[in-house]
């Protein structure tokens, strides 16, 4: 269910979720947090599927904040999601114009959840500055996405820069699996130091980045990076051990290959995961990331850059997009195929 209240004020939003929820009564009282979330017109319809799907794990109120022209009169065009098109959310969706576009924070106070963390989402670009941000300061986390930058190695640098308990970036979520599958693979026989590593992955990869850090910051030695073309994300890694490499290897976005000396080659499912996916995971913990923290701040400074992105960086970020988009529509088209069934 839709709900448009356009010109109206956040109190008349406020009863109008009361009564929905009189009315309705498909509306819990038990939301875990208030998800607020800043984006251009442009981008609100993909952000909103994208949350109303991590919303599924994570029942939430989930504020949309566009701001519009600053020019005219203050106006705000409201609107209200429940039920099937909402997930397990309710969304709420304000759209600011005027002199009004520069307040959001006064805007969203009265209808975030009273004694309920606050997370704030930037899925597109974030400021450089958190620390100085009006709605950064009201949350308790606070989720970036570096790849979404047209300098992502830039973005990285202003992430650490100004850096502060709670920040994290989604191109940090990317690698959880990476990570998980070369610790496990370290974990086992021969028990041997890894004496150096590479990671190869294209240039405009925050997540290559992150994962060459996180490397060099937990294993304390020289990890190389290496370039790949653009948009092919991460590539494979690399760890050089006395008695042989211990190498993973993703040459699409589906299934990698391990191999290790004294066993045989394995091949493993590694594909590229969904921005609900990881939003999702962000949303599930809600206390500050030290181990994100150490790897920004102390790994990256340790690696070997490489060339800055190029220009092409914006279009591969859309084509990824697309790419979720259709997969979102056929997830839709099956569950109301079965349904009918």
């Amino acid at each position: 269910m839709i709900i448009d209240l356009p010109g109206t004020s956040t109190s008349a939003v406020a009863k109008k979720l009361v009564q929905l929820r009189n009315e309705v009564g498909a509306m819990a009282l038990g939301r875990v947090l208030t998800l607020v979330i800043v984006v251009g017109p442009d981008d609100a319809e993909d952000v909103i599927d994208i949350a109303t799907e991590a919303s599924r794990q994570h029942p939430c109120r989930v504020l949309v904040v566009i701001s519009g022209t600053k020019r005219g009169a203050s106006r705000i065009d409201g609107q209200i999601r429940i039920g099937g098109d909402a997930g397990a959310s309710e969304v709420v969706v304000l759209r600011l114009f005027g002199p009004l576009a520069g307040h959001a924070p006064s805007v969203i106070i009265p209808l975030l959840l009273p004694d309920s963390p606050i997370v704030a989402w930037w899925p597109r670009q974030a400021p450089a500055d958190l620390s100085e941000d009006p709605i950064a300061r009201l949350a308790a986390r606070r989720i970036t996405d570096a790849a979404e930058a047209g300098r992502p190695r830039k973005a990285l640098a202003q992430r650490a820069e100004h850096y502060r308990p709670g920040d994290t970036d989604l191109a940090w979520t990317r690698i959880t699996l990476w990570r998980g599958l070369l610790a496990a693979a370290l974990d086992g026989p021969p028990y041997e130091p890894v004496t150096s590593a590479s990671v190869s992955g294209a240039a405009d990869s925050p997540s290559t980045d992150l994962l060459a850090a996180w490397l060099a910051h937990a294993l304390r030695i020289d990890v190389t990076r290496v370039n790949t073309p653009d948009g092919s994300g991460i590539r494979s890694v690399r760890l050089d051990r006395p008695s042989g490499p211990i190498e993973l290897v993703r040459p699409g976005d589906f299934v990698a290959t391990m191999t290790q000396p004294g066993q045989p080659e394995r091949r493993i499912s590694l594909r590229r995961r969904r921005d609900a996916e990881c939003l999702a995971d962000e949303l599930r913990r809600l206390d500050p990331d030290d181990i994100y923290d150490e790897v920004l701040r102390s790994g990256l400074t340790t690696v070997q850059p490489s060339p800055d992105a190029t220009p092409g960086t914006t279009t591969i970020s859309e084509a990824r997009r697309r790419n979720e988009r259709r997969q979102r529509n056929r997830a839709a088209q099956l569950v109301s195929e079965s349904v009918g069934f």
